[in-house]
């Protein structure tokens, strides 16, 4: 009975911490409050180390919705995990993510954002290797790998503003925008921010740490670790707006959020399509993050928060009842089976399509209307319109596999497995997934904004969406001959599937050829340097550059001819400069 404890211990704490948050920032919004507290740890050669606290309605509210998903993961994490023996391992590892969160998240002092920052990586790496086999540990590797390259940006920027006299980053708002030394940490942010919210190059690992635990994906890929970037950049958006790195995060982010709402539509693995979708939302996230619309980009990873946390953990139920398998193809009709849990998965699909009034759509329609009133040019507008189509598409195609087709199992067995405690849990997150979008658009935004579109342009999102609809219904129907014929081009279509060779070249590309390399180092440094630039070795070095010359002297006139016109455009160019 101990080990179950632990749960309820924290289930409490961090829902008691959730309403302590919650009212605080209703009277911080209300009054227009901002708290900023420091202490100062150690002074030295007039470096001074502060630990620093900002509470505004922002980190406020944040941390009441970390705080809130989190004890929900934790009461479902009892059930869940009931055959885990290390249960209070688990939690402790669980609760140690949610604590590094919060110190991110209440930090303007760079050093403190970096201790929660690296603290998310290494628990991360934890959490992902828990179940310990071959895939697991990959899977942590390349996750781990990917997040120490934002870790070392970071670093980095903590050393560069050392330059200036403070790590707290609301102390350079004003002038940051006039000073070029300061655009490093434009910089150094942005691709930290990249790493952590799974962008392109970096979106292989998101995918990958799906070998986690289902209550871990449930925690990390709708409030913490994901999120971890776009409200780094919320926080350092007014001193970044003017930059053209964040033109260049516009065009990735769109591109994100269209490769994995591409590669979702061809992905079996039901934990792996709820993870592509995460990855697209966060490439919406911060693409408008990158247009300037903070508080829009904020409102979505709320909203997103919510009902993402609801899917994975209707997952989780799901491959529990089919034997821990994850693949789609051998399910369906689970609605007969599992009907409470099915009517929390289809609304939360549902309020990830942006169907009017659910949590999805109050933040969803804003950011496409707010694009299609923006100066941008087809591209950018096509890749927001194509990908929220995709995501009415896949949702639609994994509804089918689950909810209406029939069940392909080979096996025979008790299929009703819907448990009250993870119900009881999940009907919390139920009840955010349809409020939250209502609220939050209440309480964020002091005055409307004014959208003035015309009719086709204000319904073009329906338009996309029945479109995805229709052709999310097709192709679940078809069968994979005529899939086959549908795909005619093979090539083009691996490319699309495998998300654009990221994987590959996130694993073999940056570790295969450099270790093969290292290893004729290696093995020529084992024969020793003087045998390698001595000896035998220089009489190699002189032989082969003897035989450029020889070919140099060979009274061939194409070579003279190219070595005068060489000389002479080298002329040109001295003259010009």
């Amino acid at each position: 009975m101990n080990k179950y404890n632990i749960c309820f211990i924290s289930f409490f704490f961090l829902f008691f911490f959730m309403l302590i948050n919650f009212f605080m920032m209703i009277y911080f919004i209300m009054n227009n409050m901002v708290v900023f507290l420091e202490w100062e740890i150690i002074s030295f050669n007039s470096t001074i180390i502060v630990m620093s606290i900002l509470l505004d309605w922002m980190s406020l509210l944040f941390m009441m919705f970390v705080s809130l998903i989190s004890s929900s993961v934790i009461f479902y994490s009892k059930e869940y995990m009931s055959s885990e023996l290390n249960l209070s391992r688990f939690i402790m590892l669980v609760l140690l993510f949610v604590f590094s969160m919060i110190l991110l998240i209440i930090s303007p002092n760079m050093i403190s954002i970096f201790l929660g920052w690296d603290g998310l990586g290494l628990v991360s790496y934890c959490l992902v290797i828990y179940y310990q086999n071959i895939k697991s540990y990959n899977a942590g590797m390349l996750t781990a790998l990917s997040n120490r390259i934002g870790d070392v940006m970071i670093l980095m920027l903590v050393s560069w503003m050392l330059n200036y006299g403070s790590w707290n980053y609301i102390f350079y708002l004003d002038f940051m925008k006039n000073d070029y030394s300061m655009k490093i940490i434009g910089v150094l942010v942005i691709i930290a921010a990249m790493t952590k919210s799974a962008q392109i190059p970096f979106s292989s690992w998101l995918p990958a740490a799906m070998a986690a635990p289902t209550p871990v994906s449930a925690l990390v890929h709708s409030s913490t670790l994901v999120t971890a970037g776009v409200y780094l950049l919320i926080r350092f958006n007014n001193l970044l707006i003017d930059m053209f790195f964040f033109k260049l995060l516009l065009l990735l982010s769109g591109l994100t959020m269209m490769m994995a709402g591409i590669c979702a539509n061809y992905e079996f693995d039901l934990k792996k399509i709820i993870a592509l979708s995460t990855l697209s939302q966060l490439g919406l996230m911060m693409s408008i993050l990158s247009m300037g619309f903070y508080d829009l980009a904020f409102f979505h990873l709320l909203t997103h928060a919510m009902f993402k946390a609801l899917l994975f953990m209707c997952a989780g139920v799901i491959i529990h009842m089919m034997n821990d398998n994850q693949d789609i193809r051998l399910m369906g009709g689970v609605s007969l089976y599992i009907p409470l849990t099915s009517l929390c998965m289809n609304i939360s699909n549902l309020a990830l399509c942006g169907i009017p009034f659910l949590a999805g759509f109050y933040s969803k329609d804003m950011i496409l209307e707010v694009v299609s009133m923006s100066n941008l040019n087809l591209l950018v507008f096509y890749l927001y319109y194509f990908s929220t189509g995709l995501t009415m598409f896949y949702t639609i195609r994994l509804l089918m596999y689950l909810m209406i087709n029939d069940l392909n199992l080979l096996k025979i067995y008790n299929l009703y497995d819907e448990n009250y405690i993870m119900l009881k849990s999940m009907f919390i997150l139920l009840f955010m997934s349809l409020v939250t979008g209502s609220l939050l658009s209440w309480m964020i935004f002091y005055y409307p904004y004014m959208i003035y579109l015309s009719f086709s342009m204000k319904m073009m999102v329906i338009y996309v969406s029945i479109i995805g609809l229709l052709m999310g219904w097709m192709i679940s129907n078809m069968n994979i001959y005529s899939l086959n014929k549908f795909i005619k081009f093979y090539y083009l279509s691996v490319f699309f599937t495998t998300m654009w060779f990221l994987p590959n070249l996130s694993t073999y590309g940056v570790n295969y050829y450099f270790l093969k390399l290292g290893q004729n180092l290696v093995k020529n440094v084992d024969m020793g340097w003087m045998e390698m630039y001595s000896g035998q070795g220089f009489y190699k070095i002189i032989k082969f550059y003897s035989l450029i010359n020889i070919i140099f002297q060979m009274n061939n006139f194409k070579i003279y001819l190219f070595s005068f016109i060489l000389w002479i455009m080298i002329y040109i160019i001295l003259i010009m400069i």
